[in-house]
Protein backbone atom coordinates (compact mmCIF):
# COMPACT_ATOMS: atom_id res chain seq x y z
CA UNK A 1 0.00 0.00 0.00
CA UNK A 2 0.68 4.03 -0.24
CA UNK A 3 3.51 4.84 2.49
CA UNK A 4 2.32 6.70 5.46
CA UNK A 5 3.24 9.38 6.48
CA UNK A 6 3.59 10.57 3.37
CA UNK A 7 7.03 12.15 2.45
CA UNK A 8 7.09 15.39 1.29
CA UNK A 9 9.69 18.12 0.55
CA UNK A 10 9.66 22.03 -0.56
CA UNK A 11 12.40 22.50 -3.03
CA UNK A 12 14.17 25.53 -3.51
CA UNK A 13 17.27 26.55 -6.38
CA UNK A 14 16.30 25.34 -9.10
CA UNK A 15 16.00 26.87 -12.66
CA UNK A 16 12.19 28.04 -13.11
CA UNK A 17 12.89 27.56 -16.63
CA UNK A 18 14.48 24.00 -17.04
CA UNK A 19 12.83 20.54 -16.55
CA UNK A 20 13.55 18.46 -14.02
CA UNK A 21 12.71 15.05 -12.92
CA UNK A 22 11.65 13.75 -9.34
CA UNK A 23 12.59 10.35 -7.79
CA UNK A 24 12.90 8.28 -4.75
CA UNK A 25 14.34 4.71 -4.02
CA UNK A 26 14.81 3.06 -0.63
CA UNK A 27 18.47 1.46 0.34
CA UNK A 28 18.82 -0.88 3.51
CA UNK A 29 19.80 1.07 6.75
CA UNK A 30 21.78 -1.67 7.97
CA UNK A 31 21.96 -5.95 7.08
CA UNK A 32 19.63 -7.24 9.92
CA UNK A 33 16.17 -8.39 10.34
CA UNK A 34 14.11 -6.99 13.57
CA UNK A 35 11.37 -8.15 15.89
CA UNK A 36 9.84 -6.95 18.61
CA UNK A 37 10.83 -7.13 22.17
CA UNK A 38 9.33 -6.16 25.45
CA UNK A 39 10.64 -4.55 28.84
CA UNK A 40 12.16 -1.62 26.98
CA UNK A 41 11.90 1.98 26.72
CA UNK A 42 13.61 2.13 23.36
CA UNK A 43 11.40 2.01 20.85
CA UNK A 44 7.89 3.53 22.29
CA UNK A 45 8.07 4.25 26.07
CA UNK A 46 4.45 4.42 26.19
CA UNK A 47 4.35 0.92 25.10
CA UNK A 48 7.45 -0.65 26.80
CA UNK A 49 7.99 -2.40 24.29
CA UNK A 50 11.41 -2.01 21.54
CA UNK A 51 12.67 -3.27 17.90
CA UNK A 52 14.91 -6.38 18.41
CA UNK A 53 17.56 -7.83 16.31
CA UNK A 54 16.69 -11.47 15.13
CA UNK A 55 18.73 -11.93 12.62
CA UNK A 56 20.95 -11.29 9.21
CA UNK A 57 18.76 -9.05 6.78
CA UNK A 58 16.48 -11.37 4.19
CA UNK A 59 17.91 -11.43 0.87
CA UNK A 60 17.51 -8.04 -1.02
CA UNK A 61 14.80 -7.25 -3.02
CA UNK A 62 14.90 -5.89 -6.28
CA UNK A 63 15.73 -2.19 -6.84
CA UNK A 64 13.58 -0.32 -8.14
CA UNK A 65 12.87 3.90 -8.39
CA UNK A 66 9.46 5.74 -7.83
CA UNK A 67 9.40 9.02 -10.24
CA UNK A 68 6.88 11.61 -9.17
CA UNK A 69 3.86 11.31 -11.33
CA UNK A 70 4.80 15.19 -12.29
CA UNK A 71 7.97 14.47 -13.73
CA UNK A 72 9.51 15.98 -16.22
CA UNK A 73 7.96 19.69 -14.75
CA UNK A 74 9.86 23.01 -15.07
CA UNK A 75 11.59 24.41 -11.88
CA UNK A 76 8.80 27.39 -11.21
CA UNK A 77 6.64 24.45 -11.18
CA UNK A 78 8.44 22.47 -8.60
CA UNK A 79 8.92 25.28 -6.56
CA UNK A 80 6.03 27.12 -6.08
CA UNK A 81 4.53 24.59 -3.56
CA UNK A 82 5.36 21.48 -1.05
CA UNK A 83 5.71 18.18 -3.37
CA UNK A 84 4.21 15.07 -2.39
CA UNK A 85 5.19 12.22 -3.03
CA UNK A 86 1.64 10.90 -2.32
CA UNK A 87 1.42 7.98 -4.79
CA UNK A 88 4.04 5.93 -4.11
CA UNK A 89 3.04 2.46 -2.84
CA UNK A 90 5.15 -0.38 -0.92
CA UNK A 91 4.49 -3.63 -1.54
CA UNK A 92 6.65 -7.15 0.15
CA UNK A 93 5.47 -8.98 -3.21
CA UNK A 94 8.78 -9.74 -4.84
CA UNK A 95 6.56 -10.91 -8.02
CA UNK A 96 4.99 -7.78 -7.98
CA UNK A 97 4.43 -6.27 -11.81
CA UNK A 98 3.31 -2.97 -10.77
CA UNK A 99 6.78 -1.15 -10.51
CA UNK A 100 6.13 -1.24 -6.66
CA UNK A 101 8.81 -0.47 -4.56
CA UNK A 102 9.64 -3.79 -3.28
CA UNK A 103 10.63 -4.45 0.56
CA UNK A 104 11.43 -7.15 3.24
CA UNK A 105 8.94 -6.57 6.08
CA UNK A 106 10.55 -6.44 9.59
CA UNK A 107 13.60 -4.66 8.12
CA UNK A 108 14.85 -0.80 8.38
CA UNK A 109 15.01 1.41 5.37
CA UNK A 110 16.41 4.92 4.40
CA UNK A 111 13.97 6.85 1.39
CA UNK A 112 16.15 8.84 -0.65
CA UNK A 113 15.27 11.95 -2.86
CA UNK A 114 16.78 12.65 -6.03
CA UNK A 115 16.43 15.59 -8.27
CA UNK A 116 17.57 15.37 -12.10
CA UNK A 117 18.03 18.45 -14.74
CA UNK A 118 16.71 17.42 -17.93
CA UNK A 119 19.87 18.55 -20.36
CA UNK A 120 18.52 19.63 -22.95
CA UNK A 121 22.14 19.38 -24.66
CA UNK A 122 22.60 16.43 -27.77
CA UNK A 123 26.06 15.13 -25.66
CA UNK A 124 23.87 15.49 -22.12
CA UNK A 125 25.51 11.99 -21.17
CA UNK A 126 28.81 13.62 -20.43
CA UNK A 127 27.23 15.48 -18.08
CA UNK A 128 25.48 12.90 -16.19
CA UNK A 129 27.03 12.69 -12.79
CA UNK A 130 26.60 16.48 -12.71
CA UNK A 131 22.76 16.47 -13.34
CA UNK A 132 21.31 14.73 -10.46
CA UNK A 133 21.63 15.49 -6.48
CA UNK A 134 20.20 13.01 -4.20
CA UNK A 135 19.16 13.87 -0.60
CA UNK A 136 18.92 12.04 2.57
CA UNK A 137 16.65 13.07 6.01
CA UNK A 138 17.66 10.68 8.23
CA UNK A 139 14.70 11.29 10.17
CA UNK A 140 12.83 9.21 7.25
CA UNK A 141 14.10 6.14 8.28
CA UNK A 142 11.79 3.38 9.28
CA UNK A 143 10.94 -0.28 9.41
CA UNK A 144 8.62 -1.65 7.47
CA UNK A 145 5.67 -3.79 8.43
CA UNK A 146 2.79 -5.59 7.27
CA UNK A 147 0.50 -4.10 10.05
CA UNK A 148 1.03 -0.72 12.28
CA UNK A 149 2.77 -1.69 15.22
CA UNK A 150 2.41 1.43 16.80
CA UNK A 151 -1.54 1.43 18.26
CA UNK A 152 -0.99 5.49 17.96
CA UNK A 153 -0.66 5.44 14.47
CA UNK A 154 -3.67 2.75 14.06
CA UNK A 155 -6.00 5.32 16.00
CA UNK A 156 -4.57 8.68 13.38
CA UNK A 157 -5.45 6.97 10.49
CA UNK A 158 -9.18 6.00 12.13
CA UNK A 159 -9.68 9.35 13.45
CA UNK A 160 -8.43 10.97 9.65
CA UNK A 161 -10.14 8.62 7.58
CA UNK A 162 -13.47 9.45 6.43
CA UNK A 163 -14.61 5.95 5.55
CA UNK A 164 -14.07 4.86 9.02
CA UNK A 165 -16.28 6.39 11.27
CA UNK A 166 -17.42 2.80 11.97
CA UNK A 167 -14.65 2.43 14.04
CA UNK A 168 -14.66 6.08 16.45
CA UNK A 169 -16.13 5.54 19.66
CA UNK A 170 -16.28 9.55 19.51
CA UNK A 171 -15.65 12.69 16.90
CA UNK A 172 -11.68 13.87 16.87
CA UNK A 173 -13.27 17.24 17.86
CA UNK A 174 -13.98 15.33 21.24
CA UNK A 175 -10.50 14.05 21.86
CA UNK A 176 -8.59 16.19 24.38
CA UNK A 177 -6.42 18.84 22.60
CA UNK A 178 -3.11 16.64 23.14
CA UNK A 179 -4.10 13.84 21.37
CA UNK A 180 -5.40 15.22 18.36
CA UNK A 181 -3.74 13.76 15.47
CA UNK A 182 -2.38 17.32 14.44
CA UNK A 183 -0.36 17.37 18.11
CA UNK A 184 1.24 14.13 17.15
CA UNK A 185 5.04 14.73 16.47
CA UNK A 186 5.28 11.82 13.97
CA UNK A 187 8.00 13.49 11.53
CA UNK A 188 9.77 16.67 10.61
CA UNK A 189 8.46 19.29 7.80
CA UNK A 190 10.17 17.04 5.32
CA UNK A 191 8.10 14.22 5.78
CA UNK A 192 4.87 15.82 7.07
CA UNK A 193 2.10 12.69 8.01
CA UNK A 194 -0.76 13.25 5.88
CA UNK A 195 -3.30 10.32 5.38
CA UNK A 196 -2.77 8.79 2.53
CA UNK A 197 -6.19 7.12 2.49
CA UNK A 198 -8.05 10.17 3.31
CA UNK A 199 -10.80 10.57 0.48
CA UNK A 200 -8.91 11.16 -2.58
CA UNK A 201 -11.57 12.05 -4.18
CA UNK A 202 -11.47 15.38 -2.81
CA UNK A 203 -7.95 15.85 -4.18
CA UNK A 204 -8.27 14.96 -7.90
CA UNK A 205 -12.10 14.21 -8.32
CA UNK A 206 -12.06 11.05 -9.45
CA UNK A 207 -14.58 8.46 -7.80
CA UNK A 208 -11.68 5.59 -8.94
CA UNK A 209 -9.55 6.79 -6.05
CA UNK A 210 -11.91 7.32 -3.82
CA UNK A 211 -13.05 3.38 -4.59
CA UNK A 212 -9.43 2.78 -4.14
CA UNK A 213 -9.24 4.76 -0.72
CA UNK A 214 -12.20 2.75 0.52
CA UNK A 215 -10.78 -0.71 -0.30
CA UNK A 216 -7.61 0.42 0.71
CA UNK A 217 -9.11 0.58 4.34
CA UNK A 218 -10.90 -2.18 4.81
CA UNK A 219 -8.18 -4.16 3.84
CA UNK A 220 -6.14 -2.31 6.64
CA UNK A 221 -9.04 -2.43 9.27
CA UNK A 222 -9.32 -6.43 8.52
CA UNK A 223 -5.31 -6.92 8.89
CA UNK A 224 -3.94 -6.48 5.23
CA UNK A 225 -0.36 -7.75 4.09
CA UNK A 226 1.04 -5.07 2.50
CA UNK A 227 3.89 -2.93 3.68
CA UNK A 228 3.87 0.22 5.91
CA UNK A 229 5.84 2.59 6.79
Amino acid sequence: RRMFPTFQVKIFGMDPMADYMLLMDFVPVDDKRYRQGAFSSLRYAFHSSSWLVAGKADPATPGRVHYHPDSPAKGAQWMKQIVSFDKLKLTNNLLDDNGHIILNSMHRYQPRFHVVYVDPRKDSEKYAEENFKTFVFEETRFTAVTAYQNHRITQLKIASNPFAKGFRDCDPEDWPRNHRPGALPLMSAFARSRNPVSSPAHQNGTEKDAAESRREFEREAAGGTALHQ
